[in-house]
C-alpha cells in the first residue's frame, strides 16, 4: 500500500475531509512519528504494535565475494513488533486453544 492509498482510504473512510486535508492529515501523522523516532523514542499503537529504534553497536564484518574483513558502523535501526491483536487478524485460524505458537507446530 502506497502512501496515495492510505490517504484515499482515509478520505473514504473519515467523512467530513476533502482529498487535500486527508493527505494533510496523513503527513501529519507520518512526520509526528518520523519525529519520536529521530530522537529515539518509542511508538506504541493499541492493537497494532510497537515501533522502537535499537542501537547498533559498531562490528566486523566480512565481505561475502572475497571474505575481507570490513568494519560496519555503528548505526540505528528501525524495529516493529506486531501486537497480539494484529497476529490474530493476520492469522486467525490460530488460537491458543489450538497450540499457536508450540515447537510441534510444522
Amino acid at each position: 500500500m502506497t502512501k496515495a492509498e492510505i490517504i484515499d482510504a482515509v478520505y473514504e473512510k473519515v467523512g467530513g475531509f476533502s482529498k487535500k486535508e486527508a493527505a494533510e492529515v496523513v503527513e501529519a501523522v507520518f512526520d509526528t512519528m518520523k519525529d519520536v523516532l529521530a530522537d529515539g523514542e518509542k511508538i506504541k499503537i493499541s492493537g497494532f504494535g510497537n515501533f522502537v529504534v535499537r542501537k547498533k553497536k559498531e562490528r566486523i564484518g566480512r565481505n561475502p565475494q572475497t571474505g575481507a574483513p570490513i568494519p560496519i558502523s555503528a548505526r540505528r535501526v528501525l524495529t516493529f513488533k506486531p501486537s497480539q491483536v494484529l497476529k490474530t487478524v493476520l492469522n486467525p485460524h490460530r488460537t491458543d486453544e489450538d497450540g499457536a505458537g508450540s515447537p510441534n507446530d510444522f
